[in-house]
């Protein structure tokens, strides 16, 4: 018992240790498992049997038939149901029956080629979709990162913090400093506490938005690793960028097709009013008979149909299509326009970010030597714990928006991928 005890309790603590997770298997992780890329994955495999039922109509269309017959006399007629009247004998037959179309004169090209743009156009959504993921797994995974870099500093703050409240306390309690110093510098650490237990939160929460992100219901700890340094240089302007978008982006190929598969819907609808030519054939047997019909029978020819009159049904449906192909067209032109200012949008953020870089750091530096200085003076007694505290404050004011400066670079790197369609 002491052994299974003992087992249980390795178990336990060998499953709690965070695994480590970096980027790059995130990234792997989330195309494998994450609910939208299956989903996405499936309507494209759906889009690919559409084309297969309309490329159908290439092929022969073959039955089989039975028919067991009984008549109440051998004068039996139809006479309600058409304009025929039949007569109906006895019989025990079966039978095939094969249609093959020879031309409709481009109806089932149109539709077939109609299907085969919206199957391209299922498999560049699935792209996009898998583009989509990539891009939040990349935004959670920097973001709680960002967090827990906070908690760090948070942390620091609240360390340094107690240990200058001991030290006041310390030279309170010698009668070196007044209680005024100890109430301020306990004010400090509760402040810190807050900070603390703030930035947990945070950390907590970014944690449990990557686990959705990579497609787990129940949040997962991950001991995450830093990303790479973004090394490539941005351009002095975003032609370049914007150029590859246009060609690449996942979603704008998407429409793309879905405009082509439009206008050829309505050209297959526009081809509904031509005639269509078919070969039909019958052959059958019947062992059991009246003695008025032969023992087997084949048929065969040719049937041209040639639709007159509808009601206008079929210019409807024409007028319809094309007008849902122009305003295929008009969004279309609209994603581009998007694409366009997402592009240069995300360029200037890249630029921003970088610059902000730049100055978090100088106020890291001039907050940290303001530190240093404050502390000198408050140690030397020049100096109130007020300026101490203001001069703690400022230094992780400063250490956070550096933190959140650094990972906000990368952040927008990400997306500035995924707006050019280089997540992939």
């Amino acid at each position: 018992m002491i052994l299974a005890g003992s087992g249980r309790g390795a178990w336990a603590d060998a499953t709690s240790v965070p695994a480590a997770l970096s980027l790059a298997d995130a990234e792997k992780i989330a195309l494998r498992n994450h609910p939208q890329v299956a989903a996405a994955d499936y309507r494209a495999l759906a889009a690919q049997e559409v084309m297969k039922e309309t490329r159908a109509g290439y092929y022969p269309n073959a039955n089989l038939y039975g028919d067991a017959v009984g008549a109440d006399s051998e004068d039996a007629r139809i006479l309600a149901g058409g304009l025929n009247n039949p007569t109906v004998y006895n019989r025990l037959a079966g039978g095939i029956s094969v249609s093959q179309l020879i031309t409709d004169f481009g109806r089932t090209a149109n539709l077939t080629s109609s299907s085969k743009f919206q199957a391209q156009a299922e498999n560049q959504n699935a792209s996009a979709t898998r583009e989509q993921v990539l891009l939040q797994v990349n935004a959670n995974y920097l973001g709680t990162l960002q967090a827990q870099a906070v908690l760090h500093v948070a942390q620091q703050t609240l360390d340094t913090r107690q240990l200058l409240l001991d030290q006041v306390s310390l030279l309170a309690s010698n009668k070196l400093k007044s209680e005024l110093d100890v109430s301020f510098a306990s004010v400090a650490v509760q402040q810190s506490k807050l900070l603390v237990e703030r930035a947990q939160n945070d950390a907590d929460a970014a944690m449990a938005s990557l686990s959705t992100a990579l497609g787990y219901r129940e949040p997962h700890q991950f001991e995450l690793s830093e990303p790479d340094s973004f090394t490539n240089a941005i351009a002095n302007d975003d032609s370049e960028l914007v150029q590859i978008a246009l060609a690449q982006r996942p979603e704008l190929l998407s429409l793309r097709d879905q405009d082509i598969a439009a206008q050829k819907y309505a050209r297959a609808q526009r081809d509904t009013r031509l005639p269509s030519v078919s070969a039909f054939g019958e052959a059958g047997g019947s062992p059991m008979h009246d003695d008025h019909l032969p023992d087997d029978y084949a048929v065969g020819g040719i049937q041209i149909s040639f639709p007159l009159f509808a009601g206008g049904l079929y210019t409807a449906r024409q007028h319809e299509a094309e007008l849902k192909a122009q305003a295929q067209d008009e969004l279309l032109r609209s994603l581009e326009d998007d694409i366009v200012r997402d592009v240069h949008i995300a360029w200037l953020n890249v630029n921003n970010a970088r610059e902000q870089i730049k100055t978090s750091r100088e106020l890291v530096r001039s907050a940290s030597d303001a530190y240093d200085l404050a502390q000198s003076r408050y140690q030397s007694g020049l100096s109130s714990i007020v300026e101490l505290s203001e001069a703690q404050l400022n230094l992780t004011s400063a250490q956070i928006t550096d933190t959140n400066a650094r990972y906000n670079l990368f952040i927008q790197q990400a997306n500035l991928n995924y707006q050019t369609g280089a997540m992939r």
